[in-house]
């Protein structure tokens, strides 16, 4: 197996280490997971299809500490489920050189993650592509204080705004393509995270931000093997 395949199923619910806990769930063929930042402002589920593992269930408490062990390794990699009287216990990775064990947790002290029980319409849809993903994450590495990105609709046109606020700041301003526009004025969402969902996706070519004026935004990446949905919620304005 390809290490490389593996880290990108980590990196697109870890998010440059906002979510560290998570249940993994195999069906002998895909590898999946739900997961939902600490203060709960970003949720989602990723899956890595053509993926062999045991028909399992895990609980992977600190992905930060898996993806060091990682690193230890070289590029192809086996990796197999160790457990005792029917309890996975552990992973065990090697390159045919080293190994690596990394210690599973309960599943019972993996947080759930919340379900979305109702989702609400999505009046406004923006297209996302390489030149947005590449522009998005420049601005947000130039305004690195800054910790919100806003959609603003004038005149029947969509921007997005990195570090927007209603007095005189320093921000980058980043025009948009859109399928619909039902924006009702501006809405206001962390750019921290939303850079993080790029970075880790930022190989898609494309892709649609669906926006709902109830105060949530919706974006799917497919990639190759992988399929990842992210739910953010709106922040207070600014």
């Amino acid at each position: 197996m390809k290490k490389s395949k593996l880290e990108g199923f980590i990196k697109r619910y870890n998010l440059g280490g906002n979510v560290n806990s998570v249940k993994w769930k195999s069906d002998g063929d895909s590898l999946s997971t739900s997961f939902v930042t600490p203060d709960k402002s970003l949720l989602g589920n990723t899956s890595l299809d053509n993926f062999k593992f045991d028909d399992s269930e895990i609980g992977v408490y600190r992905t930060d500490s898996l993806q060091k062990l990682l690193g230890a390794l070289s590029d192809e990699v086996d990796l197999k489920l160790l457990s005792t009287q029917d309890t996975a216990v552990s992973l065990k990775l090697n390159d045919k050189v080293n190994s690596v064990d990394f210690t599973l947790s309960r599943l019972d002290v993996i947080p759930n993650t919340p379900d979305m029980k109702k989702i609400p319409d999505f009046q406004t849809k923006i297209k996302l592509n390489s030149q947005f993903i590449d522009s998005f994450i420049r601005g947000k590495s130039a305004l690195s204080e800054s910790d919100s990105f806003t959609i603003l609709n004038k005149d029947g046109s969509l921007q997005v705004v990195i570090g927007y606020s209603s007095t005189n700041t320093d921000r980058v301003n980043i025009p948009v393509e859109t399928e619909t526009n039902g924006l009702d004025g501006k809405i206001t969402f962390n750019a921290n995270l939303f850079k993080e969902v790029l970075v880790a996706n930022k190989e898609c070519t494309s892709a649609v931000l669906e926006v709902s004026n109830d105060g949530l935004a919706r974006v799917n990446f497919k990639v190759d093997d992988y399929d990842s949905t992210y739910y953010v919620v709106a922040t207070s304005e600014v």
